[in-house]
């Protein structure tokens, strides 16, 4: 009887992890707008609402108000005849994804109530649409 021969296995090569274009643009974001605009950057907020999670936190999550759509960043600061800023931020092109229904269903009914709500695509947009948006005058509710 002739001895198998040892089978050769392929080391499979280790997968890259996906870089998070969004989420590090975001971070530079945040990072520029405490040296330009400090108070905007102590109101400016992220909505942590997108990510992998497990089933069960998910489930959790929704029953206390998580929902699909809502922008990433929410500037409560009422500027324009705006009562607030939110912003759906997307990575720069050629990394940047498309607004999916949800957000732009939310983003109709945000501006419906008398809110700019907006997408931006990448750092640069973000900076340049918040700076036009502070230098609006202060929204005044009338008496």
């Amino acid at each position: 009887m002739i001895p198998a021969q040892p089978r050769l296995f392929k080391k499979k090569a280790a997968r890259k992890k996906p870089v998070d274009r969004e989420g590090l643009e975001q971070a530079a974001l945040i990072t520029e707008l405490k040296y330009r605009f400090p108070l905007a950057a102590k109101l400016i907020y992220h909505v942590p609402n997108g990510g992998h999670r497990h089933v069960l936190v998910a489930i959790k999550l929704k029953e206390q108000g998580v929902k699909a759509g809502v922008p990433d960043l929410v500037l409560p600061m009422a500027r324009g005849g705006y009562f607030g800023l939110y912003i759906e931020f997307k990575a720069q092109p050629p990394y940047d994804a498309a607004v999916s229904p949800d957000q732009d269903a939310y983003l109709h009914m945000l501006t419906e109530q008398g809110y700019l709500a907006i997408v931006c695509r990448g750092r640069v947009d973000a900076v340049t649409t918040i700076r036009d948006y502070m230098l609006q005058p202060p929204t005044r509710i009338a008496a």
